[in-house]
């Protein structure tokens, strides 16, 4: 007697097979986004921003840690606008970063400005104790100055000239080489 196959495995290999393919599809195209384009930062997602008027805002300060910051107020300074939340990885391991930065650059007409946005304003205090962080920290509550600068996610920084209009974006942790040599051209440009 012979045994006749059965109908149901046909589609049980159709359905592993269609899985199969699909897991391939995905990894591929995950590299392929890896590859070419979360690497990329400023080359993949430039902001509309850049070479235009930086929008202007007035943000309180992140409770005890200073004052206030109107950007239009630091008009004639670089300013260096860093988006950033205590919840935030990339944030952390930035700031050591942004810290170096105002320390070598605030005594030549270079303000950094950080806005908390999307956080608890006690855990903003406790990562701006905790990191050391003496620039001007603000709080950006309602998140509309972030709307305004086109924030994707965080850590966002924005470069502003003397001339109050936006020179760069870097999107994810700052590499302070190049930020510093973005910083060094503008005073530089300034001075001529």
């Amino acid at each position: 007697m012979t045994r006749a196959k059965t109908p149901a495995r046909t589609p049980y290999r159709r359905r592993t097979l269609l899985g199969v393919v699909a897991v391939v599809v995905l990894v591929v195209g995950a590299c392929l986004l890896l590859a070419t384009g979360l690497g990329q930062g400023n080359a993949v997602a430039k902001s509309p921003l850049v070479g235009r008027r930086a929008p202007d805002f007035t943000l309180p300060a992140l409770p005890r840690t200073g004052a206030g910051v109107r950007l239009s107020a630091l008009r004639g300074q670089v300013v260096l606008v860093n988006f950033w939340a205590s919840w935030c990885t990339e944030c952390r391991n930035e700031q050591a970063d942004l810290n170096r930065l105002w320390a070598r650059y605030r005594d030549a007409g270079v303000v950094v400005v950080g806005v908390d946005f999307q956080d608890a304003a006690g855990d903003a205090r406790d990562f701006v104790a905790r990191t050391g962080a003496t620039y001007p920290v603000v709080a950006d509550r309602r998140s509309q100055t972030a709307l305004a600068y086109g924030v994707r996610g965080i850590p966002e920084t924005y470069l502003v000239g003397p001339d109050g209009r936006l020179v760069d974006r870097v999107i994810g942790a700052v590499d302070p080489d190049r930020l510093g040599r973005r910083i060094d051209a503008l005073l530089d440009g300034a001075r001529s």
